[in-house]
């Protein structure tokens, strides 16, 4: 979302957020009694897993460093790496060319490279997928007009060869069952090849839309299900989200607020927003300006964000144990 700067919506999100309260696990269940040393430690182990993610807690904010890249100054998607530490993977919203920065976690540019047999209207999210490629996804529609939207699938480029280009994306076009929607965030489970979009909507009311992940080489259409409803409060506009590279945490960021979900062993993305309740984080994102960026570490302890505009400030929420 280019355009549409909200700072007078935060005061509505917070109001709203504050109402959520961090909660987490609502819905686990409970622990079965066992005998002897393992069966405790692997019931003890467990609940600490399901409890609110660790992102919802006491955070530090770290400024670690400035956006040097003059072509990117609309960061929508922002991603780790999943294979080569310290790689940022993001790119631009509508009205840039079909195309992804690596970055390191400085800020400073490794690459800018062109995503072969991609189109760009408006992309909002990147997320990672099978086999460790990159899901871009074309899914943005202020006006809700378009009859269908598209991810993209490329190989995670290997950047020590310098490349300019990734490989040749693959495309899955989508619909929706119900209409035209607008959306920004784009989640993906790297495992069982799911996809999750969240709608952006101005009553905080956002639909979760489950589909898969294109596969390799094969573009294909598809309708996507409508799994539910997200209720992120008065004015919870969902701009980004990721999910943890161990896949235990979920997170989805407003243009001021973090909501996060502990993830159940084997429970779907979708069944996790739509059943489980959110904790909110307490990272003030609104104080970054026009935040459309959210980056999962693999365990999910920390996250990077990037607000658009000219050299924006790349930072990093830790957790206490994780930043020591």
């Amino acid at each position: 979302m280019p355009s549409v700067c909200l700072p007078h919506l935060a005061a509505l999100v917070f109001g709203a957020a504050a109402g959520l309260a961090a909660c987490g696990g609502g819905d686990a269940p409970a622990t079965t009694t066992a005998t002897g040393t393992v069966a405790r430690t692997t019931a003890t182990a467990e609940a600490r897993r399901l409890a609110a993610p660790a992102i919802c807690g006491q955070l530090r904010t770290v400024v670690t460093g400035r956006l040097a890249a003059p072509e990117a100054t609309e960061i929508s998607g922002l991603v780790a790496s999943p294979a080569q530490p310290g790689v940022l993977w993001a790119h631009n919203d509508s009205g840039d060319r079909a195309r992804i920065f690596a970055l390191r976690s400085d800020g400073s540019l490794i690459a800018s490279l062109d995503v072969p047999g991609a189109e760009a209207t408006d992309w909002e999210d990147i997320a990672v997928g099978p086999g460790g490629d990159l899901l871009l996804g074309d899914i943005g529609d202020n006006q809700s007009v378009r009859k269908d939207i598209d991810i993209y699938r490329v190989p995670e480029p290997q950047l020590d060869g310098g490349p300019s280009a990734t490989g040749a994306a693959t495309r899955l076009r989508l619909t929706y069952p119900d209409g035209a929607h607008d959306a920004e965030t784009l989640l993906a489970d790297p495992r069982t090849g799911e996809i999750v979009i969240v709608t952006k909507r101005l009553d905080g009311r956002s639909g979760v839309y489950a589909g898969r992940a294109p596969a390799r080489d094969k573009p294909g259409e598809a309708v996507l299900r409508h799994a539910g409803d997200l209720r992120l409060g008065l004015a919870g506009l969902a701009t980004a989200g990721d999910v943890s590279g161990d896949r235990h945490t979920v997170a989805i960021r407003t243009y001021t607020a973090l909501y996060a979900w502990a993830r159940k062993p084997g429970a779907s993305l979708a069944a996790t927003l739509t059943r489980r309740k959110p904790c909110v984080g307490s990272a003030q994102l609104g104080r970054e300006g026009q935040g459309e960026s959210l980056a999962l570490s693999r365990d999910g302890r920390s996250f990077f964000t990037l607000a658009e505009g000219a050299e924006a400030a790349l930072r990093r929420y830790t957790t206490k144990q994780a930043a020591r």
